[in-house]
């Protein structure tokens, strides 16, 4: 319990500015008293959540195509094949680097056809080092098709930070069922490993100065592709036999 009023405060000479315009603004967006009693039961739980009949109810195939658009706003490159037709696809995506760093347990059918130098990061690579390399392959973790968010995990798919964050180009492999369409269904698949080390990327590395230049490639690599594996399509269905006479 406190001795504040809602009520417009008259000046007084032990009024704080700070006093004034508080309580101000407290009256002006009719704002609940503290010693209010608020139960947990109370806070309104109208927002999207992961089992949203949006996220249940739309075809992964429209969330792929969410996701591509959102990728292309940002500037990504974004490529999209099966799983029999990535490994050429991932190769022409590198196919201007010289060395290729790539986490521990990336699947190797990937860089088959690589034919930069594939370099596998064990974890002692320092950031100078790093910083020699022409590009990275990682794996992801989720896709968030709304926001067009690839989400990383630290581990032997996603790699540690470092790698993802310091060579200039960037490709990443997105499984179909990893795209989702919200932030709250991408947040429940990352909640499975709370303790883990999470990147979150949204295009490519980007800034503006003063005057709205945007410069890319301050904060991470200045490339980004994405090539995302989507289920091979269904087989045209054989014709009918035609009747016999």
């Amino acid at each position: 319990m406190n001795d504040w009023q809602d009520d417009r405060p008259t000046r007084t000479p032990g009024m704080s500015a700070k006093d004034e315009i508080l309580a101000r603004v407290r009256t002006a967006l009719a704002a609940p008293r503290r010693d209010a009693v608020t139960e947990a039961a109370d806070v309104p739980r109208d927002y999207q959540r992961a089992d949203d009949k949006q996220e249940l109810r739309t075809a992964p195939e429209k969330v792929r195509d969410v996701l591509v658009q959102r990728l292309e706003d940002y500037t990504a490159v974004v490529h999209r094949t099966t799983a029999s037709a990535a490994p050429t696809v991932i190769a022409e995506a590198l196919a201007g680097a010289r060395t290729v760093v790539v986490p521990a347990s990336l699947p190797s059918p990937w860089t088959e056809q690589v034919r930069s130098e594939v370099v596998l990061d064990d974890g002692t690579a320092t950031a100078h080092e790093l910083d020699t390399i022409d590009a990275v392959l990682t794996g992801c973790h989720t896709a968030i098709a709304l926001t067009g968010t690839i989400v990383l995990r630290g581990d032997d798919l996603g790699g540690r930070r470092a790698i993802s964050l310091i060579p200039d180009h960037h490709v990443v492999v997105v499984e179909s069922d990893q795209v989702v369409l919200g932030v709250p269904k991408g947040i429940a698949r990352m909640a499975e490993d709370p303790r883990a080390a999470w990147t979150m990327i949204s295009g490519p590395s980007a800034t503006s100065d003063i005057e709205l230049d945007r410069v890319e490639g301050v904060h991470g690599p200045r490339r980004l592709e994405v090539v995302i594996v989507e289920p091979d399509p269904e087989p045209d269905p054989e014709p009918e036999p035609e009747p016999e006479p």
